[in-house]
Order: structure tokens, then C-alpha cells, then sequence
């Protein structure tokens, strides 16, 4: 196992596993080291009066962890699998990126699944406005990303909060930068959440363009506003309903279908269609938030469809994958677990009163 190029592990005295030249990786009786190689590292590794270590050590309850200066020495019977998040977390710090709570609660649940965070959350998808770069956060949003770029068409299907729409936005802006293509295409349906368009004010687009506002903000964000409205303007972005799609074909494209799970099965054949050479296509939606007419979703039962076609992936995000607020995973949490059927024989809940 390698060590990150800040952090050197210490061999210990009967180690057992030697990592690649120039550094060295060891444990005995569930315990290892990693001296960490820079001291301005040692800061934004253990955080503010130390709050990133507290929370590894709250992660890892049967693990204890001694700093001393430069070395950070673990006991326990996850002592390997701390270390080298220890390891990982540096490489993070050395690309230039700052550690908090959230980013080191991902990279422990990527490290317990013995995956590598520095290869996650050092990748830049766009430098967005003023530079800022665009990056996946978690392996999930990897996968994605990676999908997008080696398919010609990918599903993004999971719940809210975990970057489809964002990331998708992110790769058009990034494919018409490098002239991939020449144009991007912006659509969703005019399904709403129990509301209806027929009484708001205005033509088609007046009333569908509220419910495409989570792909300008995007677009804003990554382009700036002046900067977008110019391709707007110019034609080179196009937003519109998944109507206007029907009898196109589009050439030279990239092109996002949002909320995807509230097509029926005929608009979803219709949209999927409408590609054309030098198109690539992202499609997202979230199954737990159907809004369509009778629950006739185009998404559903699609992966069976179409999973075997080459060109074609489909990726499944989760709550591990939620990058707002964490109560907004926890939220995803509990509809799932009240969603869930109930094991044969339990007792239902019964309503006492009082």
C-alpha cells in the first residue's frame, strides 16, 4: 500500500507489509504510524482546536489516536484503515484543497470501503467562474463523471441532493469549452409537484421556465451570469420543455433531460431519439419523486430496457453520495426506512389515543 507523498509511514518493529520505494507500511498487534512530512500540513489535518480529529476518533470509537508533533500513532483493530485515511486525507491538503467535517466524513465512508479519496476528490471536472474548480465529492459522483465521459448516453438516478443535475451541467460546460461540441441543450418535463401550469400567467416558456431554474442557477454559477445569458442569447445554450424536443434531431449536442422521472414511457422514446452524431446525452431523475399522471414514469424499469447497449450507462447515486446539509441524507434515510415493507410477522403500529 502506497503512502501519500507528504505522509511516510514508519515501519514498526515486526511489520509485515512493506509499501512501495520509499515508504514503508506496518502493523503489529493493531497499531500503526504515518509521520506527516510538512507542518503547515498538520493544521488543516486536524482542524480547528482540533474538530477533524475528534471527529475521525468519534468515526473510529474503538481506535485511539496519539499526535505527537509530526507523528500520529494508531491503536486498535482498525488501526491500518485509520492510517491511511490519515494518508489520504494529506494528499487532499496537497492538491490545494482545505479539509472540514463534511469532506472528512466522505473520505472515511470511502476509506471503510477501501476505496481511494485522493483519486476521488482530486479530480477537477471545470474551472468554474473566477477559477473555482468543479470536482466529484464522493465515489458515487466519481462514477458518474466517468460515465458521462466514456458514454454517449448516461442515467444519473438517485435522490435529491447528490449532484446529477449540478455534475451533468458541469461535463456540457467543460465538453463546450474544449469544443466537443457546439451546443448544449437544457430540457426537462412540464410536470409539477401537484400544481398546475394552466393558471400561471404567461405563454409555455413563462410557465415552465420556474421549473427549469435549477439548470440556469447551475449554469450561472459555473459560467457566471453575464457570461451565460450571452450563450442564452446567442442560441449556443438552449433551454426549453421536452415538448419543443419532438421532430428534432439533434446534431453536435450536449444534452441533459432533468427530472427524467416524471416522463411518461412514450416522451422518454421520443427524447432518447432525438440524438444525433456528435451528441452526448445525460439523463437524471430521482424514482422516490414521481409526478407523472398515474405514476406512468418513462424511467422506471429502463435500465432493463436498455442496460445491455453499449454506449449506455446507467449509474445509481445514494444518500452517501448527498452533498448538501447532512440532516438532507438523514431525511433520505427515514423515507426509505418507512417506505420499507415490513418483515412477515411484525406487529403493525396501533394507535393507543391519549
Amino acid at each position: 500500500m502506497s503512502a501519500a507523498p507528504g505522509a511516510d509511514r514508519v515501519p514498526l518493529a515486526g511489520a509485515d507489509e512493506a509499501g512501495p520505494a520509499g515508504s514503508s507500511t506496518g502493523t503489529l498487534g493493531g497499531r500503526a504510524e504515518t509521520t506527516v512530512a510538512h507542518n503547515h500540513l498538520m493544521a488543516g489535518l486536524l482542524g480547528q482546536r482540533d474538530e477533524l480529529l475528534r471527529l475521525v476518533e468519534s468515526s473510529f470509537p474503538d481506535t485511539r489516536i496519539v499526535v505527537q508533533g509530526n507523528l500520529i500513532t494508531v491503536e486498535g483493530p482498525e488501526a491500518e484503515r485509520v492510517a491511511r485515511l490519515f494518508d489520504e486525507l494529506v494528499l487532499v491538503l496537497e492538491s490545494g484543497q482545505a479539509l472540514d467535517a463534511a469532506k472528512v466524513a466522505r473520505t472515511i465512508d470511502m476509506v471503510r470501503e477501501d476505496l481511494r479519496p485522493s483519486e476521488v476528490l482530486n479530480v477537477e471536472v471545470v474551472r468554474g467562474a473566477r477559477g473555482r474548480p468543479v470536482r466529484p465529492n464522493t465515489a458515487g459522483q466519481k462514477r458518474y463523471t466517468d460515465a458521462i465521459a466514456s458514454s454517449t448516453i448516461t442515467f444519473g438516478i438517485g435522490p435529491a441532493g447528490t449532484g446529477k443535475s449540478y455534475l451533468a451541467v458541469a461535463l456540457a460546460v467543460q465538453a463546450l469549452q474544449s469544443r466537443q461540441v457546439n451546443r448544449i441543450i437544457l430540457t426537462r418535463p412540464a410536470v409539477e409537484a401537484g400544481e398546475r401550469l394552466g393558471f400561471l400567467p404567461g405563454d409555455l416558456m413563462a410557465k415552465v421556465d420556474p421549473y427549469l431554474r435549477p439548470l440556469y442557477d447551475a449554469l450561472f454559477d459555473l459560467l457566471e451570469p453575464e457570461g451565460a445569458q450571452r450563450l442564452l442569447d446567442r442560441g449556443t445554450i438552449e433551454v426549453a420543455p421536452l415538448a419543443f424536443m419532438r421532430g428534432r434531431t439533434l446534431n453536435s449536442s450536449f444534452i441533459i433531460l432533468d427530472e427524467a422521472q416524471n416522463t411518461t414511457p412514450e416522451q422518454m422514446k421520443m427524447f432518447l431519439t432525438r440524438i444525433g452524431f456528435g451528441s452526448k446525452c445525460v439523463v437524471t431523475g430521482d424514482v422516490t419523486q414521481i409526478d407523472v399522471a398515474g405514476g406512468r414514469s418513462g424511467l422506471i424499469g429502463l435500465e432493463k430496457v436498455l442496460g445491455f447497449i453499449e454506449g449506455i450507462s446507467f449509474v445509481h447515486l445514494s444518500r452517501r453520495d448527498v452533498v448538501r446539509h447532512k440532516i438532507v441524507a438523514d431525511i433520505i434515510d427515514a423515507y426509505e426506512h418507512a417506505e420499507r415493507p415490513a418483515p412477515p410477522g411484525a406487529a403493525a403500529d396501533v394507535d393507543h389515543g391519549g
